[in-house]
């Protein structure tokens, strides 16, 4: 989360629910493919302000904070609502977002971590796993969707931020060793592109007698640059194919200005927790494999706090040269790339939504333009509010318009896509050949009242299903409760699957597993049909 440096600021709200304790089977899952299209192919790197794909292409990021894993429940937060798992990264793949930014605490890493607040009638399938294997899920699952994944150390514990990297309860070592073990867990898996080293550090004390992070003060425990450099290598030692993103502090010197005291050399110019680069040119972090920094701030409206240049008589044209002066400069002058890793506002207050468009026209259009993830997704964020409404289905529209134009949607592999997309046409529209498809039915959980599903069809024709529409039979009072992969409906005992509008070709020699959840008698597919001919 995010706070400014004059005061605490505000928390983030954070909503608990009650997890059911059914019992199900845990799904075993495979290796997320390596996203291509909208975040590129293989790993990234990083070329003057541009981040490049393992091609050469550039690469903007366009991504959402999901957050949850970083509090006491140890895991996404939503997992409660009636919107499933799959169901709610569907959503933001669909509306543009192709990266996920997931903050996590280094609590949900101990050994025998639990994660909490799971409606396990909708996400029967994470009921019983560990916070890391729902995080493995996830990734598993935004990965098949072409999505990338940044991991941001957020907090030491699930208690609250730190402005320091480090507290006295979790050393640097842990910091480090847990980031070690991370890229270790997802060496080989593209899907994972990086480190996020530490959310926010931030000012502490009152200068001359600052405690807080530094920036190229060379104080060894309080300079955050020497700390990032330390972190950087340590991870690029084990996953050198990593980014890693580092984040600003608020004020240089780790201390907060003390404008009482009629001295000038202890006041200094700050910004938001982790928004200040301005001495990134003059003491930039050096890490031992080149282009693999990427220089990470965090930017808010008056929703978080009324800074000054909020109530300047030049607002909003005053905002360009305040974020040239903290960060901007840096893409700018082709020093580094950016990615914004969180910005956002309630949009109460009128000029907030002013900020916003300002602050994206800022960032640049299309695929050259600066790199994102917008804070946030969840709802329950005390003073920015969520792109998903409190339901965690429906969307804020107001924010995701203003948002929308600079988006660039991810590109899925496998014939994967969204469920939140409109169905593309009727099962006749491009029939098959008959016989040209195999289809395969695997359950996955079971309990009582109902089931899970996984079932897999392949175009054995010699031309592509264009658009693709898989249907089924289900016997009288079995129910889909959800679907993913597809847009999957129900019409009597008829189940439709459809592919979305932005992937509706099923190639020849290509399938597609449409997963889904049914209340009622466990009970197979009967009479599928791809294309409108039986398989």
């Amino acid at each position: 989360m995010h706070r400014p440096t004059a005061l605490g600021g505000a928390l983030t709200a954070l909503a608990t629910a009650a997890a059911g304790v059914l019992v199900a089977a845990a799904v075993s899952t495979s290796p997320a493919a390596a996203a291509v299209g909208g975040t590129g192919t293989g790993y990234l790197r990083t070329n003057g302000n541009k981040i490049v794909d393992s091609t050469g292409a550039t690469v903007r990021l366009t991504g959402i904070n999901w957050f949850g894993m970083e509090t006491d429940n140890k895991t996404f937060h939503g997992l409660w609502s009636n919107n499933p798992w799959r169901g709610q990264l569907d959503k933001m793949a669909s509306l543009g977002y192709n990266t996920l930014r997931i903050p996590y605490s280094n609590d949900a890493l101990k050994p025998g971590a639990t994660a909490s607040g799971i409606n396990d009638f909708v996400n029967p399938d994470l009921v019983g796993l560990s916070p890391l294997q729902i995080l493995d899920k996830v990734i598993d699952y935004a990965g098949s969707k072409g999505m990338r994944v940044i991991l941001d150390r957020h907090r030491p514990t699930s208690a609250g931020q730190s402005p320091l990297w480090y507290t006295s309860t979790v050393s640097e070592a842990t910091w480090i060793n847990d980031w070690k073990m991370l890229a270790q867990r997802y060496a080989g898996n593209p899907t994972v592109i990086g480190a996020d080293l530490h959310n926010e550090p931030h000012a502490e004390g009152t200068n001359p007698a600052a405690t807080g992070a530094c920036w190229g003060c060379g104080d060894t425990a309080r300079d955050w640059r020497l700390a990032a450099e330390r972190a950087g290598n340590a991870i690029l030692g084990v996953q050198p194919n990593w980014l890693i993103f580092v984040e600003g502090v608020s004020c240089p010197s780790g201390g907060l200005s003390n404008v009482w005291d009629n001295d000038p050399s202890n006041d200094e110019d700050c910004g938001w927790w982790g928004g200040n680069l301005s001495k990134a040119k003059d003491f930039p972090v050096r890490l031992n494999v080149a282009n693999r920094l990427v220089y990470s701030p965090h930017e808010y409206a008056t929703s978080v706090y009324e800074q000054s240049w909020f109530k300047a008589p030049d607002y909003p044209a005053n905002m360009p040269a305040i974020w040239d002066k903290y960060w901007g400069y840096l893409h700018k002058q082709n020093i580094a790339p950016i990615m914004m890793g969180e910005f956002g506002t309630t949009l109460a207050d009128p000029r907030d939504k002013v900020w916003l468009e300002n602050l994206m026209a800022y960032t640049g259009t299309g695929v050259n333009g600066m790199s994102f993830t917008y804070w946030s997704w969840n709802p329950n964020s005390g003073d920015t509010g969520g792109i998903a409404l409190d339901d965690w289905t429906n969307v804020n529209t107001a924010k995701q318009a203003i948002l929308q134009p600079y988006l660039i949607p991810p590109v899925g592999g496998g014939g994967t896509g969204s469920p939140t997309a409109s169905p593309t046409g009727s099962p006749t529209d491009s029939p098959s050949p008959v016989g040209a498809c195999t289809a395969t039915y695997k359950q996955v959980n079971a309990w009582q009242g109902g089931f899970q599903g996984e079932l897999t069809v392949k175009n054995t024709g010699p031309a592509a299903v264009n658009p693709w529409s898989v249907t089924w039979s289900w016997p009288s009072g079995v129910t889909l409760a959800s679907g993913w992969n597809a847009t999957v409906t129900q019409s009597g005992t008829t189940v439709t699957a459809a592919g979305p509008t932005w992937s509706p070709s099923l190639a020849p020699g290509a399938s597609v597993t449409i997963g889904f959840t049914a209340n009622g008698a466990a009970s197979a597919p009967g009479t599928v049909k791809l294309g409108g001919t039986a398989c």
